[in-house]
């Protein structure tokens, strides 16, 4: 029979084993730790590296200078002959020095062209025609410059006849004369993808296509720089009499842009049109902000015109008015043409 001492003798025995094993588990947990701790190196910061880029190569952030945005600030393409020096001003936030740069196809991240040392504003076009973004290079690292593509023509004298890659274009006054006349310098190539590239603010590639019912690609157009410029300025005209410094939204419809000589040589009464230069625009601008296309809103437009006019000397040019009701709404004719010419119709 066991006795009450012996009964607490084995208890005070087990509370001796279960406390030691209790300070072996930590003693290991301890040793254990301590090798975790020994050997343990905290994960390298991630590192994003777009396009390839190397360790502690640093572009600095570029945009277009706004300069190269047109004197409207709303201008979003410029344009060039294949190969040729191109005005195309940036504002750099850093240092600029052993910046190169190179051309990408717009939607694209394959270069067009070797990559050149970046040196001023004059940048030298890629050779082939096509629409083009522009990338600033150091070493591997890409930077992309947002706000502004470049549209690189088809030559004028790549046109054989009256069409170019079997798009018929009819043939142009400078062609039938034989002389110095004015024609365009180039056309831009477009395919189905770069109906939407824009051009400025309110206009994009399409806007300038031809309606003449053909419908195999690529397309051809003539856009002048000018006229796009001018139509931004006349918007912003109209946007400041609509509210705050211009900032109220304007709505407008494209009527008609660039149209080949051919579609254009059907209207007996516009045999030598603008619109066959690129250099004008057919527009209807919902000038008063009330949701309609009214006879008000072309004088509005036109009153505009002759404010920008007034401003812009340089961008002087040809003013039709169109509110005839056998038209679908009305209208106005703006071109850049350098007289100031005016009409009704």
């Amino acid at each position: 029979m066991t006795t009450r001492r012996g009964t607490l003798r084995a208890r005070w025995r087990e509370a001796l084993l279960l406390q030691g094993a209790r300070w072996g588990t930590f003693v290991i947990a301890l040793v254990m730790a301590g090798g975790v701790i020994q050997f343990y190196q905290p994960p390298k910061p991630l590192v994003r590296a777009p396009f390839g880029a190397e360790a502690g190569i640093f572009i600095p952030a570029a945009e277009p200078a706004p300069s190269a945005l047109g004197k409207s600030g709303a201008v979003q393409m410029r344009f060039s002959l294949p190969g040729d020096p191109v005005s195309y001003p940036l504002e750099v936030q850093g240092d600029p020095s052993s910046l190169a740069y190179e051309w990408l196809r717009f939607g694209d991240s394959a270069r067009a062209d070797s990559a050149r040392a970046l040196a001023g504003e004059r940048l030298v076009a890629p050779s082939e025609p096509g629409f083009y973004r522009l990338a600033l290079v150091r070493g591997s690292v890409r930077r992309m410059v947002d706000g502004m593509t470049l549209a690189v023509l088809v030559p004028f004298e790549d046109k054989h006849g009256s069409s170019i890659d079997g798009y018929r274009i009819g043939t142009f006054l400078a062609e039938r004369l034989g002389d110095g006349t004015e024609r365009p310098e180039g056309f831009v190539r477009v395919t189905a993808a770069d109906a939407d590239v824009p051009i400025t603010k309110h206009l994009r590639v399409g806007d300038f296509l031809t309606r003449d019912g053909q419908t195999q690609w690529p397309r051809y157009a003539a856009i002048s720089p000018r006229v796009v410029d001018k139509l931004e300025l006349v918007v912003a005209a109209v946007a400041r009499t609509l509210g705050d410094s211009g900032r109220v939204p304007v709505a407008l419809n494209v009527h008609s842009a660039f149209r080949t000589p051919l579609y254009n040589g059907y209207n007996r009464f516009a045999r030598d049109s603008r619109h066959q230069y690129g250099d004008a625009i057919d527009v209807a601008i919902d000038a008063n902000g009330d949701g309609r296309l009214t006879a008000s809103d072309t004088k509005l437009v036109a009153r505009a015109v002759d404010t920008v006019e007034g401003e812009h000397p340089d961008l002087v040019g040809g003013l039709g008015v169109y509110t005839s009701r056998k038209y679908n709404q009305p209208y106005v004719h703006i071109d850049a043409r350098g007289i100031r010419a005016r009409w009704r119709g």
